[in-house]
């Protein structure tokens, strides 16, 4: 039995960055509340040879779009990586979905055996098929980098749980 392609990447990469921009929500409003300059956040990073949010959230963001570029065979847009602010990394997020949901849902169906090539470090590539690419490097990659996100956030004392990872605050 072959999965649906649509199923398992779409709705699933837009869950995550909904749950991501939820989550950036409430850094702003963690600042507000504190009193202090959210763009603190925007620059905080784990450790210091981690990348800091805003990279988490643009690497997130590249995550969904070339993952369902990628299987569709279409183009996927092109952003600068220069956003500096929440407000700038929401707007990133917000084109990202805005981007899938252009993806018509029957270029992706059948593609599970479809070879996919993809950059794999300088000067290197690989080539897995489609569902093998999906499940084992496309969404690994998101929820490594929204999980990282989410770590960053709550290790610098935003109020995040795992319904906020998980629900993104719905119910």
């Amino acid at each position: 039995m072959t999965i649906s392609m649509y199923t398992a990447s779409v709705p699933v990469f837009k869950n995550m960055l909904g749950n991501l921009s939820h989550f950036l929500d409430k850094a702003q409003a963690n600042a507000e509340a504190r009193k202090f300059d959210p763009q603190v956040l925007v620059d905080c990073r784990l450790a210091p040879d981690m990348l800091p949010l805003k990279k988490q959230v643009q690497i997130a963001c590249d995550a969904c779009k070339n993952g369902a570029a990628r299987i569709a065979g279409v183009e996927a847009p092109k952003f600068e990586d220069n956003e500096a602010t929440l407000a700038e990394l929401k707007e990133r997020i917000r084109k990202t979905l805005d981007f899938l949901d252009s993806v018509p849902r029957s270029q992706l169906e059948g593609t599970d055996g479809k070879d996919i090539t993809f950059p794999a470090g300088r000067d290197v590539t690989r080539t897995l098929k489609g569902e093998a690419y999906l499940l084992n490097v496309a969404l690994p990659n998101l929820f490594f980098h929204v999980t990282t996100a989410y770590a960053i956030l709550r290790h610098n004392g935003v109020e995040l749980g795992k319904g906020d990872y998980l629900t993104g605050g719905r119910s």
